[in-house]
């Protein structure tokens, strides 16, 4: 349920994930289309803060409505105005509660309705007992009607394979229209399964062609700091654009990769002179922000700071072993005066960081001897 509908909330300063559906809350006789949600400590949104419990109360009550009456009147965010005409309702209240009980157990990284189902689905698979099987039955029927179809993630056979082996030879399953099932049913789901179960190993053995999605390495946070003086082990401090490591570009000498950076940003020559040799990169900074830019300089910025960067560090053999050795790292970066640059505690765009990574890569290209880097 929760796919990419992803928020929060925050109580006492703890961040606590959420989801949201859809729902109907009826008011004064009158039903609301609105958003219900649903927090990771159990808490349920429906206009007030209440736990699973009150919320149950709440659908007991027709506070939030899964049944509507013909010619009520619904409304959905100042948007539209309805009469319901011939309504017809897929929930239930259990059906509803069951849903808000899953998704919490989601949102803890617990397994929810389905993951219990198929756990005792493996273990019937592995001693194909009676008393194994109805214990699967059960955790498949307390999976949520509305959810039973998903189970597989398989949108073709959707659950047919899952009923029929819960069922059993000779047996019904829980929808009127399978009939009994055939031992030539039970055969081909028991087949499924196997085959599924094969799938399901190769796939965690597959390596991606293109390596891991995710880094390896711990995350390197570069805080924000105020470095005047070059030190003889910054250690990551000289991953930082203010760090005073002089580079050339073209025939000019800076002083940091921010004094570049702030120089070529402006159209006066004088001005860039002045930022070129202000005494901190925070001057150099503040001189910029008083002068006017380069028309496009925001669309041609990261161009500029990559080029810079590359300076820095080819000019810096010691800084970049130092850069080389955060290996795969995700770099964050902080910048108390921009959210472009900076990550700034998941607020900002992280791009200085995103191209530290950027130059990182192009360094172990090249000592790879990767042709052309």
């Amino acid at each position: 349920m929760i796919g990419n509908r992803i928020t929060h909330r925050t109580a006492d300063g703890v961040r606590i994930p959420g989801t949201w559906r859809h729902a109907f809350i009826r008011n004064g006789g009158h039903y609301f289309l609105t958003d219900l949600f649903i927090y990771a400590d159990g808490i349920v949104d429906c206009w007030e803060l209440v736990t699973v419990e009150e919320f149950e109360e709440k659908l007991r009550t027709g506070w939030v409505a899964t049944t509507f009456p013909e010619g009520g009147e619904a409304s959905a965010h100042d948007l539209a105005h309805w009469k319901f005409s011939e309504p017809e309702s897929w929930l239930t209240p259990d059906l509803l509660v069951a849903e808000v009980r899953d998704t919490i157990d989601q949102l803890n990284g617990r397994p929810d309705s389905t993951g219990r189902c198929l756990a005792a689905v493996d273990v019937f698979l592995a001693d194909r007992t009676e008393e194994n099987r109805a214990v699967a039955r059960a955790a498949f029927l307390a999976v949520p009607e509305s959810q039973r179809r998903y189970a597989l993630g398989d949108m073709d056979s959707k659950d047919r394979p899952l009923r029929i082996l819960v069922a059993g030879p000779g047996a019904r399953t829980y929808l009127p229209f399978d009939g009994t099932v055939t031992q030539k049913d039970y055969d081909s789901a028991l087949a499924y399964f196997e085959e599924r179960a094969r799938w399901r190993a190769e796939r965690s053995e597959r390596v991606p062609a293109d390596g891991p999605v995710a880094s390896h390495a711990p995350a390197v946070q570069l805080y924000h700091s105020y470095p005047n003086k070059p030190v003889d082990d910054p250690g990551k401090l000289g991953l930082r654009n203010d760090y005073p490591a002089p580079i050339t570009v073209g025939e000019v000498s800076y002083p940091s990769v921010a004094h570049a950076y702030w120089a070529l940003s402006v159209v006066e020559p004088e001005v860039r002179s002045a930022i070129a040799t202000a005494e901190t990169a925070t001057a150099a900074r503040k001189l910029a922000a008083e002068a006017p830019r380069r028309e496009g300089w925001e669309q041609a910025r990261t161009a500029v700071m990559t080029r810079l960067l590359r300076a820095k560090y080819d000019q810096h053999p010691e800084l970049a072993e130092i850069l080389l050795a955060t290996d795969d790292a995700t770099v964050i970066y902080d910048d108390m005066q921009s959210a472009f640059w900076g990550d700034n505690a998941g607020q900002g765009r992280n791009w200085a960081g995103r191209l530290l990574e950027l130059v990182r890569s192009e360094l172990h290209a090249r000592r790879a001897g990767i042709p052309g880097l």
